[in-house]
């Protein structure tokens, strides 16, 4: 076999080789490949993972953090289903901070500043030593079937490797175009070259692919700060880590900062719109709505004197500190007059430009909930080319698809995480049903089920599906049936305990501004107060066991939003029923009648692979849920 490349005008002939056989390959060691190569390999499958360069793994270009609101729960999930992610971050995040504190427990959600240099290190080198897995530099400019099913990827030296299954986890290299003004590139992030082969062999296979956008903020240099103008912004007194695995308590070791763009800002910004490549229609991809560039939020919300920027360190080892909120493609020098207005940032040096960057991905719809395409099996995607922004939606995805990925080939049932379960599910349903039209980032707001999917509980509710695929080892396991047991028997002592009408007890309540108690009072009916805590019922609560504070938490949420949380699991039994109403792979949507015609296109676009997903696509009707259930029930007793 011979591959043919055009340099020049000349067309050069180029031999192929074989280069070996692995059961699945993952393009692309991002947070997203990083994920999918590392479930696979630890399922037992020869798993071989491509990058472009291997300085690059686990970058991260955006911001130097891991979580935040709705991103928080995505990696407890993950961490919970035997991923990585959140080892990582406990081993090389240097401050914590649990957002959202003053609001209700559904949602909180954990931040940390990472070291970024330190995070891209631990995951190379736990790439390195996994078993069964290869890290291997290579840009992959073609992917091969046979009948139809995935069979090989092609290396852009010639080198062939055979597989039963790829994953694809482009990030924003595919055709990677950056921007900075007037500047534009072919490039991937940070300088890194663009994958510009794949595209040609995607459109080939009749993906549908689509052009988005996301950008960078400006980095510049410590020395050159004013800190002294910003409002500090320190870590929490007593952080949480992000795995359920991690013993040790995390150190806080660096300190963020806040300061606000002003009148002067948004001028400079606005007399310069006609440079913008956003606003000039240089950049054609659609950009992030809940993340938008500087200039975008200058004019989409022109009411606002300020928007706030967050200055945040790169590591512990070098004096970049990224400028968090202030994402543009303006030209440089008027990237740099922008900053100048900035409180403290006056005299700041740049270090690096923010930049636009634009890539190729694809339509959601086209794949599975196992995220996998529907047309090319064994072919799985993952990350920003399923249409997410974000690490930690990447990292979710991932997971998702190296797991199906080894179970294609093990034979074995794919793992499908519905809504009601977890964010991850939401996420992928989101994607995959409702389909995005910008690039998509997860918010707690995205769920309807969020008082149960709490971070808190996310051990409880996906560890065990993480022990059945096999990624959940005995010690874990052991340490996570210890934590239940303890929790169960908290609930049964909060139950049983009795306090009497006592002084001490009034005078307790009187404070948290509760009323008294004349008569005994059960430690959980004091718990399902919304104004006390465990903490406030220390000083007469004696009895109570030597467990760790995640266990009084639970406990406490569990207690007070006992009557709510009740009725959500209501709604997720019915969610369920209907998800367990199958529908033929083979129906033809546009034979059923009674089915409005907007319902019967959006149907066999997406393929629904219940009823409960096809009640969640966008244009489908209840009345046409209805008829489709009448029309089911009427095919199963034909069957």
């Amino acid at each position: 076999m011979a591959s043919y490349e055009r340099v020049n005008g000349d067309i050069l002939t180029m031999k192929e080789f074989f280069a070996g056989e692995f059961d699945i390959a993952v393009i692309g060691a991002g947070h997203a490949g990083i994920e999918a190569a590392l479930a696979a390999a630890r399922l037992g499958m020869r798993t071989i993972c491509f990058t472009i360069d291997l300085d690059a793994v686990g970058n991260m270009p955006c911001n130097p953090a891991i979580g935040g609101t709705g991103k928080g729960h995505l990696v407890r999930e993950l961490d919970a289903l035997g991923g990585e992610m959140a080892r990582a971050a406990d081993r090389a995040c240097i401050q914590y901070r649990m957002l959202n504190r003053a609001k209700g427990p559904a949602v909180w959600s954990l931040r940390a500043q990472a070291d970024r240099r330190l995070y891209q290190q631990v995951m190379k080198h736990t790439l390195e030593r996994q078993e069964n897995l290869t890290l291997r530099q290579a840009e992959v400019t073609e992917l091969r079937c046979e009948n139809g099913h995935v069979s090989a990827v092609v290396l852009r030296t010639g080198a062939v490797f055979r597989v039963g299954a790829a994953i694809l986890c482009t990030g924003t290299y595919l055709t990677g175009r950056t921007i900075v003004g007037e500047c534009i590139e072919s490039s991937g992030p940070d300088g890194m070259h663009a994958a510009n082969a794949l595209t040609d062999c995607l459109l080939a296979l009749g993906l549908p692919l689509r052009r988005f956008k996301t950008g960078t903020p400006p980095r510049v240099n410590r020395r050159s700060i004013d800190f002294s103008r910003m409002e500090v912004q320190v870590g929490d007194d007593d952080p949480l880590p992000f795995s359920f695995d991690t013993a040790q308590t995390p150190e806080n070791r660096a300190v963020c900062y806040l300061t606000y763009t002003n009148a002067e800002t948004h001028r400079i910004i606005r007399e310069n719109l006609d440079r913008s490549p956003i606003y000039s229609g240089v950049i054609e991809g659609v950009g992030p709505r809940y993340c938008p560039s500087i200039e975008t939020k200058i004019v989409r919300f022109a009411d606002k004197p300020r928007h706030q920027l967050f200055i945040e360190p790169m590591g512990l080892d070098t004096e970049e500190m990224y400028i968090q909120g202030f994402s543009s493609s303006m030209p440089e020098e008027v990237q740099i007059q922008m900053l100048h207005t900035v409180p403290g940032l006056e005299h700041a040096v740049m270090m690096r430009p923010a930049y636009a960057i634009e890539y190729d991905c694809i339509d959601g719809t086209a794949l599975t909930l196992g995220l996998m395409c529907r047309e090319i099996p064994g072919l799985f995607l993952a990350g920003q080319i399923v249409g997410s922004s974000g690490y930690e939606e990447a990292a979710a995805q991932g997971f998702v698809a190296g797991a199906n990925a080894a179970l294609k080939v093990l034979n074995r049932d794919p793992l499908i995480l519905d809504r009601a379960g977890s964010y991850i599910g939401t996420l992928i349903d989101d994607l995959i049903t409702k389909g995005v039209t910008d690039p998509y980032r997860m918010m707690t707001s995205r769920s309807e089920y969020r008082l149960v999917l709490r971070q808190d509980n996310a051990d409880e509710r996906l560890t065990p599906i993480g022990r059945k695929l096999g990624l959940i080892d005995d010690r874990r396991w052991a340490k996570f049936e210890k934590k239940q047991a303890q929790k169960e028997a908290e609930m049964k002592r909060a139950e049983k305990t009795v306090f009497s009408p006592t002084d001490a007890l009034n005078k307790v309540l009187v404070s948290c501004e509760t009323s008294p108690v004349t008569t005994g009072v059960r430690l959980s009916e004091l718990l399902r107060r919304p104004q006390v805590t465990y903490a406030d019922l220390t000083p007469i609560d004696t009895e109570r066991p030597n467990y760790p504070r995640e266990i009084f938490e639970s406990v406490e949420t569990a207690l007070k939003y006992e009557g709510y949380i009740k009725r959500q699991l209501q709604d997720i039994a019915e969610m369920r029923r209907l998800e367990k109403k199958l529908l033929p792979k083979e129906i033809n949507y546009a034979e059923i009648s009674g089915l409005r015609l907007e319902a019967q296109e959006k149907l066999n676009r997406v393929r629904p692979e219940n009823v409960g997903q096809a009640g969640r696509i966008s244009g489908v009707s209840p009345a046409d849920i209805s008829v489709l259930l009448i029309w089911l029930s009427a095919h199963n007793e034909e069957k």
